[in-house]
């Protein structure tokens, strides 16, 4: 998903993925929201993940599939990417965004810690505070939804029950104190 936010230096995009099990959040910033850049997100979302990832859900905005208008158009760069990486892409009812409720909420709550409270002279302000607060999320935040683990405390113990869901060993992707 994609929301808008805006520094002193001006708007930014905000593109935002969440797991769906558990929970665990991958934030960019970027000056526009074209499609290659889309893709270019969805291809470092992949990158980071230490497993694959199987369904992708999105709105139906330009940056992730082609309008009915374009039926005729070439594949959208954003399915050729799922394609690549066998990733089913789903897209939401159009104009029913709370069917995809998580990210909707992730987008108010990141809202909420960085834009709402705090005034942000550059782009890099918000960036390096953005940044810190989804490394709090992910890695220190303990959710009710997840028994009290953190969302990456919850990939680990997954890690653990079903290592041929991953592919790659957590243990390489430990962040240290030098990140």
């Amino acid at each position: 998903m994609r929301i808008g936010i805006r520094t002193e230096e001006g708007k930014l995009h905000l593109f935002v993925a969440i797991d769906r099990t558990s929970k665990f959040t991958y934030v960019e910033l970027h000056n526009s929201a074209t499609k290659p850049i889309t893709a270019e997100f969805l291809r470092n979302l992949i990158r980071i993940l230490p497993y694959k990832i199987h369904t992708i859900l999105t709105d139906n905005g330009i940056q992730f599939t082609n309008q009915k208008r374009h039926r005729y158009a070439f594949q959208h760069i954003f399915d050729r990417v799922c394609e690549e990486n066998v990733i089913e892409h789903r897209l939401i009812k159009v104009s029913y965004p709370w069917t995809n409720g998580q990210v909707e909420r992730m987008n108010k709550t990141l809202k909420d810690a960085t834009v709402k409270k705090y005034y942000y002279q550059s782009h890099q302000q918000l960036k390096e505070h953005l940044y810190n607060f989804v490394m709090a999320y992910n890695y220190a935040k303990r959710l009710k939804t997840l028994k009290g683990l953190t969302p990456y405390e919850f990939i680990c113990y997954q890690w653990t029950q079903s290592p041929e869901l991953f592919i790659l060993n957590l243990h390489h992707h430990t962040p240290g104190p030098y990140i």
